[in-house]
């Protein structure tokens, strides 16, 4: 591709926040304390996680670099930074979650394999670009589209980003559904500004996808192509991997063709405020945490337990200073996490529990034996920290 190349090694890695956890040196994925995640509606670029799959690409010439648009339309397009400018501009905050986010802690019940991820591969920016359902109806495709003329249903990006062993040195691709593509309301961008300023390359430079809603394994960063495609993507990552199986199914009687890709993520919520084992003094503690559902669906309700789910107390919920917080209200974002907060007094030892309610009445499952799977993927159980209170100066 013109003007940006993917690396056949990780000699041109770009900083990184020293605060961040990494989970895999090379390719680099790293996660930052749970603690920051709280603190923040929108997190800070440095502090939103990393999942690559291989080297950094390189950008050598933003002028020349350009998009290949093909597959079942009547003319292929180039698509140039230029280009993308010229469309309207829109902000969008969004959540963005690995699949994998809290895999760590289901791989202490049975094996799973993947990055061991703890609870904080999430992150929610304002990413800025142009909407895909404005390109494609430059490119003929008009908005709330099923199915082109030439039978494509399913809009494939392909990135600049080259998978050694998952799809045997080619590049990282996903799809997503035509309808969903072509709907301005489900607001799929092709962003190229972050939190107000130019991706970094971590995150995308020069242009990315983002499919709000949906798992992050299906905004593709560093774009080279877009296809459109008459079935779903092939790629690894959409056919072998990020499928939720049942807890019967291991790698000796998988059969990867009976699941569909997954891409709504289910609600989920997690306290950042405590480590999973944390000593404390007796008294007031603030717990506080984030809480998000897939799909655009809003947080109902968050509740808190400090007796192990004997008993709930619901704590308060937040996204923008100034506005007050009302699920699939207009004034809030449908694509976002909230933060939600409550003050409890903890006298004794035992352990703090959170669970959400969405605005389906999805909630939560107890228990993570219940929703165990192979890849370990959408650890949406109840999130638990246990605390020890002592009385003695610490």
């Amino acid at each position: 591709m013109p003007g940006i190349k993917g690396p056949s090694d990780y000699s041109q890695e770009p900083p990184r926040h020293p605060s961040l956890q990494i989970n895999s040196k090379v390719p680099f994925n790293a996660e930052p304390p749970r603690s920051a995640l709280a603190s923040s509606y929108v997190t800070p670029v440095d502090l939103f996680y990393k999942r690559n799959h291989g080297p950094i690409p390189v950008v050598d010439d933003i002028e020349r670099y350009c998009v290949d648009i093909c597959g079942l339309i009547g003319t292929p397009k180039k698509l140039y930074m230029r280009d993308v400018r010229m469309l309207p501009k829109y902000n969008v905050t969004a959540t963005l979650q690995c699949a994998g986010n809290r895999r760590t802690a289901m791989s202490k019940t049975r094996k799973v394999r993947g990055v061991g991820w703890d609870v904080s591969a999430i992150g929610n920016a304002v990413w800025g670009g142009a909407k895909l359902a404005d390109l494609l109806e430059l490119i003929g495709i008009p908005k709330l589209t099923c199915s082109t003329q030439s039978g494509g249903k399913h809009v494939e990006f392909v990135s600049i980003d080259k998978c050694k062993v998952e799809e045997n040195g080619g590049p990282y691709k996903a799809s997503i559904p035509l309808s969903q593509a072509t709907n301005p309301e489900a607001d799929v961008l092709l962003a190229y500004e972050m939190n107000g300023e130019p991706l970094n390359r971590d995150h995308g430079y020069p242009l990315r996808v983002i499919v709000p809603g949906v798992i992050g394994a299906r905004s593709v960063k560093w774009l080279d192509s877009i296809n459109i495609i008459a079935e779903e993507c092939q790629g690894f990552f959409m056919q072998k991997d990020y499928k939720m199986f049942p807890p019967s199914v291991d790698w000796d009687n998988i059969n990867w063709s009976t699941r569909r890709p997954q891409m709504d993520f289910p609600v989920q919520s997690v306290i950042c405020s405590l480590e999973d084992v944390q000593s404390i003094k007796p008294g007031k503690v603030t717990i506080s945490g984030y809480a998000v559902s897939g799909g655009g669906r809003g947080i109902e309700r968050v509740d808190v337990s400090i007796d192990g789910g004997k008993t709930w107390l619901e704590a308060s919920r937040s996204q923008k200073t100034g506005v007050p917080y009302i699920a699939d209200h207009v004034s809030s974002d449908k694509w976002a996490w909230v933060l939600f907060e409550v003050t409890v007094d903890i006298p004794y030892s035992t352990e703090i529990v959170a669970k959400a309610v969405d605005s389906a009445a999805n909630v939560q499952p107890e228990n993570v034996q219940d929703i165990w799977n192979l890849r370990g993927i959408l650890n949406t159980s109840w999130h638990r920290v246990q605390v020890r209170v002592g009385h003695s100066n610490m």
